[in-house]
């Protein structure tokens, strides 16, 4: 069941997408060469609890950390860990947030240094397929336009859009319906209507699709030993088009 939000509950989750929008303002000086993504989850709790919120994902059905930190060939939900990022990694923040019992979701990739020219274009194009996706998400439209636009923008440029894991309605609950799609058919799906809130958060890998899980029961990697980018924003569905609740800028 599609949860529809009310203005106050999607101005509630605002609030928490803006100081999620912060937590990514301050990783961006902090995602250096040399420093560990556990460093990187210890920082994300103490900013959210020192600003009177909490990060969702510590304890959800037994994850350990605050954040999820995907290096490289990871796809998605990877561990913090005391290895230190090296110069040219590419790594993947996401995190969700709880403010006063209402939650925002956004991962957002990260070059580490100075990235090779591979790299970098797989960052672009990753963040351009977010965008193009949301640009669907319009009152009339169907979630199959939002995979439509991403998939055909990133296949012909040759890379390949994960299937395993997807973009969802969030609230006070981290996963509620819809499941959103980044791949699929114009003109297919749940038609989206004025309050509803979900996640459009593509995973874009630069070889196939597949992926295998690691030992650790959640991280996700690509199965080829590709490299994997993943940007996602929290947006609600208003009669003036898609508000960005997670936007940076």
């Amino acid at each position: 069941m599609i949860i529809i939000k009310t203005k106050d509950q999607i101005d509630k989750m605002h609030e928490a997408g803006k100081l999620l929008a912060e937590v990514h303002k301050e990783l961006r000086k902090r995602i250096v060469p040399g420093v560990t993504t556990l460093e990187l989850d210890v920082f994300v709790e103490e900013f959210l609890r020192e600003h009177g919120a909490t990060p969702e994902q510590k304890g959800y059905q037994g994850f350990p950390y605050s954040i999820c930190a995907s290096v490289n060939d990871e796809v998605c939900h990877g561990f913090p860990t005391e290895s230190t990022l090296k110069e040219g990694d590419i790594i993947t923040v996401d995190i969700v947030v709880n403010l006063d019992g209402y939650l925002a979701d956004s991962a957002w990739s990260y070059a580490v240094g100075e990235v090779s020219e591979e790299k970098q274009n797989l960052l672009d194009v990753t963040k351009k397929a977010l965008y193009l996706g949301i640009e669907q998400a319009v009152i009339g439209n169907r979630l199959g336009d939002i995979g439509h636009a991403i998939q055909s923008y990133v296949e012909p440029l040759g890379y390949s859009v994960v299937r395993d894991f997807i973009g969802h309605g969030i609230g006070k609950d981290m996963h509620e319906d819809p499941q959103v799609l980044h791949y699929g058919t114009p003109g297919r799906g749940v038609r989206i209507t004025e309050g509803m809130v979900f996640t459009i958060e593509p995973m874009i890998n630069t070889g196939g699709y597949a992926i295998k899980m690691d030992d650790n029961g959640w991280t996700a990697r690509t199965r080829d030993g590709g490299l994997s980018a993943q940007y996602e924003h929290t947006i609600a569905i208003t009669k003036e088009g898609p508000i960005i609740l997670t936007e940076q800028d």
